[in-house]
This record gives structure tokens, C-alpha cells and sequence, in this order.
């Protein structure tokens, strides 16, 4: 077999790993939720109350999610008393840190560039239980049982696409005379090696139930 030929079958078994490999270590415990309505790729949901590893972050929005992943991560991964792991979980959220009024539609605000980012922690956690962060910034807290609008779609999560997808979901919740509680919500389920057609990216706004 040539050279050239055996790089290209290289190559394939490498994109065909990465394709595999993204999706597999996606597969960890997820925000638990109940679908209320579907109505093509949106859907209305109760999310069941949660514990959240969050910190708030300034800058642009891409920098934001890395430099809060890299703080929780750290978290997670051991530096926290009594240096113990806690499983990785999805997704990871990131919203703007200034939320609007009970209006609609709801437009996004990312005013002075300060984001929020949060890992849901695993559900077999309490507060009691979960080990305490070494890092400030790390802040634990529970968030009760709210409903959401959620738009899903996949690709990069570039700014583009989510515009479009909040300007998408804004129009639906004016349509259908909901009323909105918060700014969009980002929800992030794959690590970034995961190809762009396998990647599952949310805009999330809570509504009244």
C-alpha cells in the first residue's frame, strides 16, 4: 500500500475516533428535567431543583466560559477540602450576570461583559455533602424547580448562532403570550473536541409556569 494512501486511512480513523470519542464522554449525568410541550427543536421544560458550582467572570462571552470551565473544573477535579473529585456533569451554563425585569420578549443583556458559568453538580450531592471550594470564587448554591423555554441545535455555539437561536426563541415565547423571567441562558454539552455535527448547544429563557 502506498504511503499517501495509508496517511488517508490514518486520517480517517482519527476523524471517525474524535467523532466517537466526543459524543462517549458526553455521556456523564445531566440536568434532570421534565418535557411539558415540544414544538419542533423548542421545547418547554420543569427542571427538577438543582446544586450549581458557579462563578462570575468579566469579558467577552467565549473568554468568559473558558475562564469560568477552568475555575469550576479546578473545583471538581480535587482543589476543594477534602480534595476530593466530584464527577464531571452536563452541561455547562453561562448566562449573562444581570438579569431584566418579568417582560417579554426578552432581549439579551450582557451589560459591563459579566457572565455567570455554572457545572450542575451531581444529584446524589447535598449541600451538606459536597466538599467545600478552596478557591472564593467558587460559590455553591441551590436553585429551585424552574421552567424553561429551550431551543437545541448543534454546530460550534458561535455568536451567530446564538443570536439567532435567542432572536428564535424570543419570537416563539411572544408568540405563544409567555411570560418571561430571565435573559438567555447558554448550555454547553460536549468537550471541545467533539465534531460540530455532533455538539448539542441550548438557549434556555425561563418562563411562568
Amino acid at each position: 500500500m502506498k504511503k499517501k494512501h495509508m496517511w488517508w486511512i490514518v486520517a480517517g480513523v482519527v476523524v471517525v475516533g474524535l467523532s466517537a470519542w466526543g459524543p462517549m464522554v458526553s455521556n456523564v449525568e445531566q440536568a434532570k428535567y421534565d418535557v411539558v410541550e415540544t414544538h419542533g427543536n423548542i421545547q418547554i421544560r420543569d427542571y427538577a431543583p438543582m446544586i450549581v458550582a458557579e462563578v462570575d467572570v468579566k469579558g467577552v462571552r467565549k473568554e468568559a466560559i473558558s475562564q469560568g470551565f477552568r475555575k469550576i473544573a479546578d473545583y471538581i477535579f480535587g482543589n476543594n477540602a477534602p480534595k476530593q473529585n466530584v464527577a464531571m456533569t452536563a452541561p455547562v451554563i453561562q448566562q449573562p450576570a444581570q438579569e431584566i425585569a418579568m417582560t417579554a420578549p426578552v432581549i439579551q443583556d450582557g451589560a459591563d461583559d459579566q457572565w455567570q458559568v455554572r457545572f450542575v453538580m451531581p444529584s446524589s450531592y447535598t449541600m451538606d455533602t459536597l466538599p467545600t471550594p478552596n478557591n472564593e470564587e467558587v460559590k455553591l448554591r441551590e436553585i429551585p424547580s424552574k421552567r424553561f423555554a429551550v431551543i437545541r441545535f448543534s454546530g460550534m455555539g458561535r455568536e451567530t448562532a446564538l443570536k439567532e437561536k435567542t432572536d428564535e426563541l424570543n419570537a416563539f415565547i411572544t408568540k405563544n403570550k409567555l411570560n418571561a423571567l430571565s435573559t438567555a441562558t447558554y448550555a454547553f454539552f460536549n468537550p471541545p473536541w467533539t465534531l460540530p455535527f455532533f455538539r448539542r448547544n441550548e438557549v434556555m429563557i425561563e418562563v411562568t409556569k
